[in-house]
């Protein structure tokens, strides 16, 4: 195990990270390093209690992050014909971590998903009534979301964790292919509806904080209100390529090219925004994160 570290930290925290490999993990270890954080990534395997435990005893960390989690590649529909490959990391996994994690005393910062609820007669899309934390996950569309599901609200026993509800995450690396933002834009066609969204550059610094406060039970982690993938595309084609074209097309059409039915909903910010009033809106936050940052056409006189 090789502990990163900008030499001493700026303040008494050690962290050990879980998914090394991932598009999170590998952000929040930069982020500490920016911030002189003592961190280290884990070796263990989520479902192997021993070797987590070998981890915990050998770094001490003072809390735990868990960015790791099967996803599918290219996407969820990986997950409908790999299903005990994702129960093992995504159920047994992330239970494993955190039930060692409250045995030591530690909190752990566990990076969930928000595509576990879909616009309903209470939630209606455009109503700006999005899902709270209390509320009952009512998509069961995809296995990936199912298996979320299950793992959230048997989390909820554990007083030591800290879920954040991710979705449809965006960052200004736009040539990741995880990326939102690149993913729509290589799509031949793409659907047309309003979702809450994750910028990663605002909201992993947040959960960084969440940490240091010692903030436990469950989070909605997006970015207040809502946009839509025309939207999206539309400060693409602003601020990247003027000459970017795209087409759409409507759910039915869309469920004949993927395997299972995907997301979509508006998440109520009102616990996150209380604790952090400084959160900007999913618009506001792109432009000043995302587009901003990757400007290519000019500046408007």
């Amino acid at each position: 195990m090789v502990s990163q570290s900008t030499g001493s930290p700026a303040a008494p925290f050690k962290f050990l990270i879980y998914g090394r490999t991932g598009w999170i993990g590998g952000l929040l270890g930069k982020i500490c390093e920016s911030q002189g954080i003592d961190y280290t990534y884990g070796s263990g395997r989520l479902e192997s209690r021993d070797t987590l435990i070998a981890d915990l005893d050998a770094v001490n960390p003072t809390h735990v992050f868990n960015a790791a989690g099967v996803t599918g590649r290219p996407n969820v529909d990986w997950c409908e014909s790999h299903k005990v490959e994702t129960i093992r990391t995504n159920v047994v996994g992330t239970l494993t971590l955190a039930d060692v994690c409250r045995e030591k005393g530690l909190i752990l910062i566990n990076y969930a998903t928000g595509c576990i609820f879909e616009y309903d007669s209470d939630h209606q899309l455009g109503s700006g009534l999005g899902f709270k934390e209390e509320d009952t996950p009512n998509f069961t569309g995809s296995f990936y979301s199912k298996t979320k599901a299950m793992v959230e609200e048997l989390l909820k026993n554990y007083d030591n964790v800290c879920t954040l509800r991710v979705r449809m995450p965006i960052s200004s690396d736009l040539t990741n292919p995880r990326n939102f933002i690149t993913k729509i834009s290589r799509y031949e066609k793409v659907v047309n509806i309003p979702n809450s969204m994750t910028i990663l550059d605002e909201l992993l610094p947040i959960s960084i904080e969440m940490a240091k406060r010692n903030l436990t039970g469950i989070y909605n982690f997006t970015n207040p209100g809502c946009v839509s993938h025309n939207e999206v595309l539309e400060l693409y084609r602003e601020y990247i390529d003027p000459t970017f074209t795209w087409k759409n097309f409507n759910l039915e059409e869309q469920a004949k090219v993927i395997i299972a039915p995907r997301s979509n909903n508006e998440l109520d910010t009102t616990k996150l925004k209380t604790e952090f009033p400084e959160l900007l809106s999913i618009k506001e936050s792109l432009v000043k994160f995302v587009f901003e940052p990757n400007r290519k056409t000019p500046v408007a006189a």
